[in-house]
């Protein structure tokens, strides 16, 4: 059994809130060094930061903001002065909001409003801005729905061939669609995946995998011990058969006996799989969850069996039942 490269935990906050732009520290915040750096003492050697296009670029083939940059740059730079390495993960679902609409209304990457080219723009310029950080990998999107697989390939295609055009040889992760569940990814279409086209020759598949009864990750009821490896299992064939690599971007389970169970069998899988997968991000860490978010990790000094059961085997400690 090998220990995967990256075992990490999303750190959110930057993709909160509802209002686009918004504003800083009112609508969404960016972890502090401390954030950070307890999830550095929990084990953790990865942090997927979620953030939003609309705040870094408000104006659609616009410039950067400039007080955004500084947040998203500096968040990253503190990750990486603590030894971890960072997934950059636009929290978008494959859309986004123009301020032509007074930014009201989410628009379908690839429509006419989101054309493909203003995507492959955003990319470009970022993955730019962090072609000499190669501890820093490049999330394309978060969860990609309502759009088919057939559909999204060549968006991700032409992404992939620009980012590689600017010189970035960085880790990507390509999500599929039907929000890039394990679960439904052949049922979903997500078989046409197999036809990602990297000149870097340096991505994974980046898969969502939550543990309740629909995989939605809205309950802290586990369904059962195996469900984990389950439900990750056809995936993890149909990437090998591939010659694929894999990264299980969110997950979580309950904070109880079965929940923990749950958790240890689906990371014990990967990691016999190392084949396959590269590594995990749990969800979720951060500073502006409440005390009772089901899936909160760290956030105390007395940590609860979701966190010390993800730490466990962040650290490689043997995970006992």
């Amino acid at each position: 059994m090998s220990r995967l490269a990256m075992r990490g935990a999303n750190l959110a906050g930057a993709e909160f809130g509802s209002k686009m732009p918004g504003i800083f520290g009112q609508d969404y915040i960016y972890p502090a060094a401390a954030d950070i750096e307890e999830l550095r003492r929990l084990g953790f050697n990865t942090v997927r930061l979620p953030f939003r296009w609309e705040r870094l670029q408000p104006l659609l083939d616009g410039p950067f903001d400039a007080a955004e940059w500084q947040r998203l740059s500096t968040a990253v730079s503190t990750i990486e002065a603590a030894g971890m390495r960072v997934v950059l993960d636009v929290h978008n679902f494959a859309r986004r909001r123009v301020a032509a609409d007074g930014f009201a209304t989410d628009h379908l990457i690839g429509s006419e409003q989101v054309p493909t080219r203003s995507f492959v723009s955003f990319w470009s310029e970022l993955a730019q801005r962090f072609k000499t950080s190669p501890d820093v990998a490049l999330g394309l999107m978060n969860e990609p729905y309502g759009i088919a697989a057939t559909d999204w390939l060549p968006i991700v295609n032409a992404t992939v061939a620009a980012i590689r055009a600017r010189g970035a040889q960085n880790l990507i992760l390509v999500p599929g669609v039907a929000y890039t569940g394990a679960h439904s990814w052949l049922s979903s279409g997500n078989g046409a995946m197999a036809g990602v086209v990297d000149p870097g020759n340096n991505f994974a598949i980046e898969v969502h995998q939550y543990l309740d009864v629909d995989s939605s990750g809205t309950s802290a009821q586990t369904v059962s011990p195996t469900i984990g490896s389950q439900r990750i299992a056809a995936f993890q064939e149909w990437a090998r058969q591939n010659g694929l690599r894999a990264f299980l971007g969110e997950f979580a389970a309950g904070n109880d006996a079965t929940g923990r169970a749950a958790l240890i069998d689906l990371m014990a899988e990967m990691e016999r799989n190392g084949d396959v997968w590269i590594g995990w991000t749990a969800w979720a860490a951060g500073p502006w969850w409440p005390n009772d978010y089901i899936f909160r990790i760290g956030g105390s000094s007395s940590p609860d069996i979701y966190t010390r059961t993800l730490s466990e085997f962040a650290r490689g400690a043997k995970a006992c039942g």
